[in-house]
């Protein structure tokens, strides 16, 4: 009984997650966490993408620890935005209005993320320096982007709660 009332109470909130009945404030809901908890979840997975392939390919071309962080951020931002914009598309939503939907819902987020695991890699001592075949540049790497998540957590929640960040994408699912 307790595995089965568990699975089903599981599935239920994240069947619910980010669709707030009309007339409720979003702060109120109790799926507010949950909500903000996936947002993040989802932009950091975007986000990990373009930051691994940019780490990847600077540190495999050599590149300077600037122009490697400048490509992983740019890559991250790339990969964060299709991620968002892939969905919409395929519901038939325009471009442009897609482009502009990502760009709200992530923009917060993604450089929140890029700040703080950049930083991160860059405080980890012989992180950026250490070749693709080292543990200590793929354990820096992961810890990075957990550290990027978790900061970035708080201000996605607050971001929903004022209906702003990825509860404009929720808004589009909906209708």
């Amino acid at each position: 009984m307790n595995n089965n009332g568990r699975h089903h109470n599981h599935h239920a909130m994240h069947a619910h997650h980010g669709h707030h009945h009309e007339g409720s404030s979003p702060a109120a809901s109790p799926s507010l966490n949950v909500t903000a908890f996936w947002a993040t979840l989802h932009c950091l997975s975007g986000c990990a993408v373009g930051e691994v392939l940019g780490m990847v390919i600077g540190t495999a071309l050599g590149l300077s620890n600037g122009e490697t962080i400048a490509l992983a951020t740019a890559l991250a931002f790339a990969f964060g935005y299709a991620f968002t914009m892939t969905p919409l598309l395929r519901a038939g939503m325009p471009l442009r209005q897609a482009a502009k939907v990502a760009l709200a819902a992530d923009t917060v987020s993604i450089a929140i993320m890029e700040v703080v695991d950049n930083l991160v890699m860059m405080a980890v001592p012989g992180a950026m320096d250490a070749s693709l075949a080292q543990p200590l540049f793929w354990g820096a790497l992961a810890f990075s982007l957990v550290v990027a998540g978790a900061v970035a957590y708080p201000a996605n929640r607050w971001l929903i709660a004022r209906g702003a960040g990825h509860a404009v994408v929720h808004g589009h699912h909906r209708h």
